[in-house]
């Protein structure tokens, strides 16, 4: 299932599931509705914008019911996270899905909204997007913000069309600035992805966020990991012992005996605690022998810019050219 083209003049619906950054970081969250309402784009801003609650931007219910009021909005087009968090999986039990059923459209964001955009990828088959959070990624200085959604608008708009192959982007960065002092664009570094394991693949695009995978892993709400799918993961702010963890959990569940191949995102503020290994150079002791293509350092991740993948659509995968490309059709 898919949603229907967005395009300029349509309403953006802004939710807050876990993090409250429209009110820890106000200036950040105000640039990103700005920015959408810049590129000329109207903004409706969630029932919780502003609030805090701890933690959390409100209660589970009430995060629940800023959702779905946005889902049941027949003038809503898009629906974009402000940021990710911690809680979001506490959402999935309330999630209005018949509405997206009934009227589907566009829900993107990334990090912990990975278990929103593979819960509803779940219940309903509707392919969503990892991409870019109102506050997280438009929030951040030009040029990066405007890099970001040029590469979500050619997605959603209908401007690329498959077989599409994702862009590299020239330049990238990590660096970590204060939200609420940073007063100067991030400083970025050339760009280069990795092939880890060569080979190619075709499959079903299917992942996230992988420490938020493990909050809805075994649960109506976290599709299956079909023979073939081509996996995508991305990980911010943890260890090399965290790497191993999550990478052994996959293995322990058969992950790798199934799926065609591996896409790596950049690790944002990644520590190897005096390995000296990267996450991707920590995945073959934990692969026995498993062999798939594997591509890391994609741009699709916490790090700037950001591309957007479509979630649930086949793809390519060649780790040898450095390049994933969607071969069906991700936007009506």
């Amino acid at each position: 299932m898919l949603a229907p083209k967005l395009r300029p003049g349509d309403t953006v619906g802004l939710f807050s599931p876990s993090s409250p950054a429209s009110a820890f970081a106000p200036e950040r969250y105000r640039r990103g509705v700005e920015f959408l309402k810049s590129r000329g784009y109207r903004v409706r801003e969630g029932a919780l914008a502003g609030k805090r609650d701890g933690y959390r931007s409100g209660s589970v219910q009430e995060r629940a019911d800023e959702l779905n009021a946005l889902l049941r909005d027949p003038e809503v087009r898009c629906v974009m996270s402000v940021i990710g968090g911690m809680n979001s999986n506490s959402l999935l039990p309330y999630l209005d899905c018949g509405a997206l059923r009934r009227d589907p459209k566009i829900l993107v964001g990334y990090s912990d909204v990975t278990a929103l955009l593979l819960g509803v990828f779940a219940q309903t088959g509707l392919v969503t997007y990892y991409g870019p959070a109102a506050a997280a990624s438009l929030g951040e200085w030009e040029p990066l913000a405007g890099e970001t959604f040029s590469y979500f608008e050619s997605v959603v708009s209908g401007a690329a069309r498959p077989p599409y192959t994702l862009p590299t982007p020239a330049r990238w960065t990590d660096e970590f600035l204060d939200w609420n002092s940073q007063r100067r664009a991030k400083t970025t570094r050339p760009n280069a992805l990795v092939t880890a394991v060569p080979g190619r693949a075709e499959g079903r695009l299917i992942g996230g966020n992988l420490n938020t995978l493990l909050g809805i892993w075994g649960t109506p709400w976290m599709p299956e990991i079909r023979e073939g799918d081509i996996l995508f993961l991305e990980d911010s702010l943890l260890d090399a012992a965290d790497q191993e963890r999550s990478f052994a959990h996959l293995k322990l569940a058969g992950v790798f005996d199934r799926i065609g191949g591996l896409v790596l995102g950049k690790h944002e503020g990644y520590r190897d605690l005096g390995c000296g290994r990267q996450p991707w150079e920590i995945l073959p002791e934990l692969l026995d022998g498993a062999s798939f293509p594997v591509l890391a350092q994609f741009d699709c991740c916490h790090t700037h810019p950001m591309l957007t993948l479509p979630l649930g659509c086949r793809a390519a995968l060649d780790a040898d050219a450095k390049t994933l490309t969607i071969l069906e059709p991700f936007i009506g």
